[in-house]
Parts: C-alpha cells; structure tokens; sequence
C-alpha cells in the first residue's frame, strides 16, 4: 500500500509539472489527477487491484490547506459583512433550485429511480449523500460514481471556464504563486504542521462541518488574527498538498466500467452544467447587490468540494477564506435539504 501510495503520488507529481509547463490551471491538482485516472484505468485489474488511497494521509494535507487558507483571513473580510450575509443566506435557495434541477436530469433523462436520482442530485455532502441514499435504496455504485464526477468536473471546468470568461489567464494559469519561493524555516514549518494537527483535532472535538479543512482554517485564521503568528505555506508544500488531492480524487475511477463511465460523464455534464449556469446567475445578481467580486462569487456557487474549491480561491487569489465559507454553508444547507426530504418525500424505493 506505502508503495503503491509513493508511485501513484511521483507519477501523479509528473502530471503536475508537465501540466504546469503546458500552463494549465491549477496544474499540480488537476495534472496529478489526469495522471492517477489514466494510471487506474490502466492498472486497476492488476497491481492496482483492489488499492484504496490512504485516507488519513489525505487529511493531514488538506488541514495544511485549510492553514494555508487560514492565513488569508485579514481584518478587512469583515468589513464586507453586510454583503457577505446576503450572499451566504441566497445560497439556501441556490441549493434549492439546484437539487431541483438535478433530480429532474438523473430522474427523467438518466432513468434513476427515485432515491438515486434525488441523492445523486445533491449539490454537496458528498458522504452523507452516500450514508442517506444507500439507507433509502439508492443505486450505491451509481450514487458513488455521479457524486465524485460533480466534484471532478466541476474543478477540472472552472479555472479553464474562469480564463475564458474575463478573456486573459488567471490565478497560476497567468504566472502567480501560491506561496513563498524561497526556503522556509524549519521552525516555521514546525508551526506550520503544529497549527494543521491543533485545527484538526480542534474539529474532531466539537464535531465541525467538513473539519479537515474548517478546523485549521479557523486556528490559523485566529492565530494571525492575533498577530502573535506568521504563517507561510511554501510552494512546494502547497504544491504537494494539491497532487494528494488530485492523486486521491483521480482513484476514485476505480472499479468503473466503460459503459457506466461514459453514461455517469454525460448526465453528470448535464448537472454540472445546469449548476455552473444557476451559481453564474447568482454571482451577476448578488454582485449587483452585495459589490462583492462576481470571480469570488461565481467560485463561491460551483458546487465542487469544500477543499477543491478553497484550492481554486487559492489559485485564482479569489479571497479563498470568504470561498470557503460559502462552501461550508452550501453543504450545511444541502446536508440539511436531505434530511429533511428523507424525513417528509417519498424517496424511498418502491
């Protein structure tokens, strides 16, 4: 398994310098997920057989993301409050109309039945999603394979859909670094690492919505708040942190068939795009209303995951502590959405 994890992370970290030479967004996550989808599709019948990534190694890196995003958080984000409160309560019925919208694709176009459709449909809770549709019946390969393509297609299409849209490159696309160059010191990286595993076991303890990322974001956010701490990221650790990401995202392709691959993509096209279109709407309003960037809100409204879409906020410097609120609360409101519905809906199985 610790040779598997090594080979998968160094051809997964070769992925993400090519696709940094050839100037792709957010390369080191989005390369070294090409890399360990291509390396899965290939080898899953043999000596990938049976793998699984290494899940609490996963979450140390995404606690020095959350860190890293922690060190964002500067005294003028709370001059924005007013604004932020309206965007953050719009999302409830963003939620809404997307869950909608995304039932109605898995339900009528896919042919789903009910409670794969409705789960497959969420816009977030990707593990609650999984533990409340397999209680209500739901198809669990199918929910599986249609909730991880969200997450994917979603961060494979923003950076690029991002550049599109304002016409000129951004974020690493267009040169800019994530973190100091240079050398960092040890001590620092001591403190850096202290801070992850504190915001971590902080999380563990009071039972924080997605902790990995929110518990050493909030520790880091108050410790350079207070000022007594500077805490840096180098690049090449925030480098690191994006292929584990990527590496653990692209394994998820294992055990997929070819048929049940390409009919996942293409209904999961379909929602995505559906999503991408209503959060685009959301973010022209509330930026009319709130003046608030319409880059940060549009980040704010991709239903992706918590992490990914914190990375994104990074790459595109997208305020990535205002993004990761936004993400939180989407998901409180969706894990919310489906307990309620799997309380009061018939969307259990016949």
């Amino acid at each position: 398994m610790i040779l598997l994890t090594a080979l998968l992370l160094a051809f997964g970290g070769f992925g993400g310098l090519m696709a940094q030479i050839a100037h792709v967004p957010m390369p080191f996550m989005l390369g070294s997920l090409a890399s360990a989808a291509i390396a899965t599709a290939l080898f899953q019948h043999g000596g990938l057989s049976g793998y699984r990534f290494p899940m609490k190694f996963r979450t140390g890196f995404i606690g020095l993301i959350g860190v890293m995003i922690g060190t964002q958080v500067q005294p003028h984000l709370f001059d924005e409050a007013a604004g932020l409160a309206l965007s953050i309560g719009a999302l409830a019925l963003f939620v809404v109309l997307a869950h909608g919208g995304n039932f109605v694709i898995f339900r009528k176009i896919g042919g789903y039945n009910p409670p794969t459709a409705f789960f497959a449909g969420a816009p977030g809770g990707l593990m609650e999603s999984l533990v409340m549709g397999e209680k209500a019946g739901a198809d669990l390969h199918l929910l599986t394979a249609q909730q991880f393509l969200r997450i994917i297609l979603v961060i494979s299409v923003m950076p690029t859909a991002l550049s599109l849209w304002l016409g000129h490159p951004v974020g690493s696309a267009a040169g800019a670094s994530l973190g100091p160059q240079g050398p960092v010191p040890l001590f620092a990286l001591l403190m850096i690492v202290l801070a992850a595993a504190g915001g971590l076991g902080l999380a563990k303890l009071v039972h924080l919505p997605a902790g990995q990322i929110t518990g050493p974001l909030l520790l880091s956010a108050a410790l350079t708040l207070s000022g007594l701490v500077d805490l840096h990221l180098p690049f090449w650790l925030i480098a690191v942190a994006q292929v584990v990401v990527g590496v653990s995202l692209g394994v998820r392709f294992a055990g997929m068939s070819a048929r049940m691959l390409g009919r996942s993509i293409w209904l999961s096209a379909l929602s995505v795009g559906w999503m991408l279109l209503l959060g685009a709407g959301f973010a022209v309003a509330l930026m009319q209303v709130t003046g608030l960037d319409f880059l940060v809100l549009m980040i704010s409204y991709s239903p992706g995951g918590v992490t990914e879409m914190s990375i994104i906020a990074l790459s595109l410097a997208a305020n990535p502590a205002l993004v990761s609120l936004h993400h939180v609360v989407r998901i409180l409101f969706t894990v919310s959405l489906m307990g309620l519905a799997e309380r009061l809906l018939p969307v259990r199985k016949a």
